[in-house]
């Protein structure tokens, strides 16, 4: 069994965190995301890390752009720098960094999420050994999930982020579930307010 991210209880009524005190304002945040390969000759687990970007003129709207797998932002402030397809290896399989202080004024919110790929027939986070996703400023924990919570979903809202000025942001850790396809997901994954 490979380790584990630690674990902290979420809070689950969407409230708000300002970590601006923490780094001058957040920064950049990775968000890190595990699970354990599919037992042998079974179907492979496929999880993915999803970025939604949204304007400030609409931050419930549809999404300015997308940041997953084989993608990057158009500026660069938002990119995959780890991509499993199988859960096999040592450290995160994925890791998602952003560059929120970077991040153009256009811009006031970003939810980033968690999907199943379903190729090999419907699965569901319940379905997935040894689940983790982490979000942290630097070596600061700010969140972590095992999917508990959400393991009848096939994808997951698992951080957004607010401006909450002209160079602040807030983080709100909240972990929602969705039963959807990843294409469907990313076009609904921001819908939902805290």
């Amino acid at each position: 069994m490979r380790g584990r991210f630690p674990q902290r209880p979420a809070d689950r009524t969407g409230g708000r965190k300002s970590v601006s005190s923490l780094n001058k304002g957040l920064g950049k945040v990775e968000v890190t995301l595990k699970w354990d390969p599919s037992p042998l000759g079974a179907p492979v687990h496929d999880l993915d890390i999803i970025a939604a970007t949204y304007s400030t003129d609409d931050p419930y709207g549809e999404p300015a752009y997308l940041v997953h797998f084989d993608s990057r932002s158009p500026d660069g402030t938002i990119t995959l720098s780890r991509d499993s397809r199988t859960g096999q290896g040592f450290g995160p399989d994925e890791a998602l960094v952003l560059e929120l202080d970077r991040l153009a004024p256009a811009y006031g919110r970003v939810v980033v999420g968690v999907v199943i790929q379903q190729s090999g027939g419907r699965r569901t986070f319940g379905d997935i050994a040894n689940s983790a996703v982490r979000v942290a400023v630097g070596h600061h924990e700010l969140a972590g999930d095992d999917f508990a919570d959400v393991a009848g979903s096939t994808a997951a809202t698992v951080a957004e982020f607010t401006r909450a000025g002209a160079e602040e942001w807030e983080f709100h850790d909240t972990v929602s579930g969705f039963d959807t396809d990843p294409e469907s997901f990313a076009g609904v994954m921001g819908s939902r307010r805290p």
